[in-house]
């Protein structure tokens, strides 16, 4: 039963005052961040603000209660919101109720059969293709009300035709709307360079709301287009169950579940990089999955792991789950004692804060890799990326996990080489032997057989898990890696992160052929140095050994000076 304990009871432990402390100042400050960032995720959603503050509270809550992860924090995200308007347009607000329990229930099988470890396989170019695409759809939908476009019609929801409409009306743009909306922006970015203690998101939404209260600024408002927002939870109701709506509804529900996956166990990895700790995955999964059941009995929407929000999270110091406790209570003491004053806060400044939600999920620095990858991995990117934009998100995926998996069964099928065995093959295969070589006790030696290829990577990266029993400078024998693609490349990359950041040096030898060719057009000669990259095992020791002579004790700084020494 210790494979399903919540990090929240394992948390009780040595649980002391100071823990309390730093907890309770992080919960109320990401308690803080989360409440902008909820309402504009209800809005541009097609439901209510006080939709997305439910959600908040209540996801919130129990993610952190019953999660595997110390500081993930848990809530409605960017990732969900071009899916929920769509299942809105489509069936409903009963139909996205009834995909966000089923939802639930998919997570729940994907947990307890640990079934969900199988989308860390999902082919790097894929999310971020998807990713980008859903970045780009959010910021379209903040253009009307950044604008202040004045227009009774509905926007629509499909990324072509709400291009046109809203340059069909650009002509109304309310300039008031644009300054405050435009001012709210760079209060937002200027922010962290003044102070990290107020958050840009919170600072900007109270000068905002604090204006148009005082001076009776003309532009739209939560409470001009929804009539402000109600003191409290809300009664629970449980949603309609439409049995003839299961089967369409299905693909809606599954793309739900594997983008809540997805995103709680990448903003899980994130936390475990900042914290030091390690997340169960699979407890993680049951607790998105009894989240996703809960919240459409208080009107909510689909919940995952927030990224930004854990991240800040763990910068304001949170050391155990009480701190995710916080913040849902701190979120519900707004819905009840200030909750009238929301009526104030305009919808440009929501607009504002989606923009820079939108760039920071974006992962647009992933994009001058994945350009130096081979044409088949870009072309697999660029269709998810077009396919996100113009057509479904939930048709991207299917098509672009095809696509990869089509490129998996290619790549494998060339690995297989038959080659005459001449005696300049057998002399050559010397220099790589390992036998009666001896390995220095400041070195550990791994080496990676076969294809590291999305469906493996995740070998090379539980190494990271076990960097204490490393030697100073780490080998990893790459003569048998028959090939490679981004998401291995990016593993490789993680996996000289964690040992740069330990003070460890990592060193590559024997690549050949594909995986040869793939590594010198990507990243890691310029981010690991092009002289730790070897081609032979013969050439590794004597690097090893020139490195530890003229270096000694590896450390940190060491490191550094090493990967940035040129050629």
């Amino acid at each position: 039963m210790s494979r399903w304990t919540p990090k929240s009871v394992q948390a009780i432990k040595g649980y002391t005052r100071a823990s309390l402390a730093a907890d309770f100042t992080a919960g109320i400050t990401v308690g803080l961040v989360a409440l902008p960032l909820a309402m504009a995720f209800g809005i541009s959603s097609g439901v209510t603000p006080q939709a997305g503050i439910y959600t908040a509270v209540v996801a919130g809550f129990l993610i952190s209660a019953l999660g595997g992860s110390r500081t993930q924090i848990g809530g409605p995200t960017g990732a969900f919101v071009v899916v929920i308007a769509a299942i809105i347009a489509r069936h409903g607000l009963s139909g996205l109720l009834m995909v966000t329990m089923m939802s639930g229930v998919i997570l729940l099988f994907l947990g307890f059969t640990g079934l969900g470890n199988a989308v860390k396989f999902i082919p790097r170019p894929v999310v971020i293709g998807f990713t980008n695409g859903i970045a780009v759809l959010i910021a379209s939908t903040q253009i009307k009300d950044f604008l202040g476009l004045r227009t009774a019609d509905r926007v629509p929801s499909e990324f072509i035709e709400r291009m046109r409409f809203i340059g069909d009306h650009i002509t109304s743009v309310n300039a008031v709307t644009v300054i405050l909306a435009v001012a709210s922006l760079a209060i937002i970015l200027l922010m962290p360079r003044i102070t990290r203690r107020i958050p840009g998101s919170i600072a900007a939404l109270i000068g905002a709301t604090v204006c148009v209260a005082l001076f009776d600024i003309p532009v739209e408002t939560i409470g001009s287009k929804f009539g402000g927002i109600p003191t409290g939870l809300p009664q629970i109701q449980l949603p309609q169950l439409r049995i003839d709506l299961i089967l369409p509804l299905l693909p809606s529900a599954v793309t739900v579940a594997l983008l809540a996956a997805i995103e709680s166990l990448l903003s899980a990895v994130v936390a475990d990089s900042m914290s030091g700790d390690r997340h169960n995955s699979n407890v993680e999964l049951v607790a998105q999955g009894v989240a996703n059941l809960t919240v459409p009995l208080f009107g909510g929407i689909p919940v995952t792991g927030a990224i930004a929000r854990t991240a800040t999270n763990i910068r304001s110091g949170a050391r155990t789950p009480l701190a995710g406790m916080i913040h849902a209570l701190t979120l519900l003491c707004i819905l009840l004692f200030a909750a009238p004053l929301a009526k104030y806060i305009p919808l440009g400044t929501l607009a504002a804060v989606l923009f820079v939600v939108a760039y920071n999920m974006g992962e647009w620095r992933e994009i001058p890799f994945i350009l130096r990858l081979d044409r088949k991995d870009i072309a697999v990117w660029l269709i998810t990326f077009v396919l996100t934009v113009v057509a479904d998100l939930t048709i991207a995926v299917e098509i672009g996990m095809m696509l990869a998996a089509l490129l998996y069964i290619y790549q494998v099928s060339r690995t297989t080489v038959v080659a005459p065995l001449t005696a300049e093959a057998i002399g050559a295969a010397k220099s790589h032997i390992v036998q009666d070589r001896v390995i220095p006790n400041y070195v550990s030696m791994f080496h990676v057989q076969g294809p590291l290829l999305f469906g493996a990577a995740e070998k090379l990266k539980e190494l990271a898990y076990h960097l204490d029993g490393l030697q100073p400078i780490v080998i990893l024998r790459l003569r048998y890696m028959t090939a490679i693609d981004a998401t291995g490349l990016y593993a490789i990359e993680q996996f000289h992160e964690k040992l740069h950041a330990s003070g460890r040096v990592l060193l590559l030898c024997g690549v050949r052929g594909q995986p040869k060719r793939l590594i010198y057009t990507s990243n890691l000669p310029r981010l690991i140095g092009a002289r730790n990259i070897l081609p032979h095992i013969g050439s590794a020791l004597h690097r090893a050994q020139d490195i530890h002579d003229n270096f000694g004790g590896i450390g940190e700084e060491t490191a550094i000076v090493l990967a940035e020494a040129p050629v």
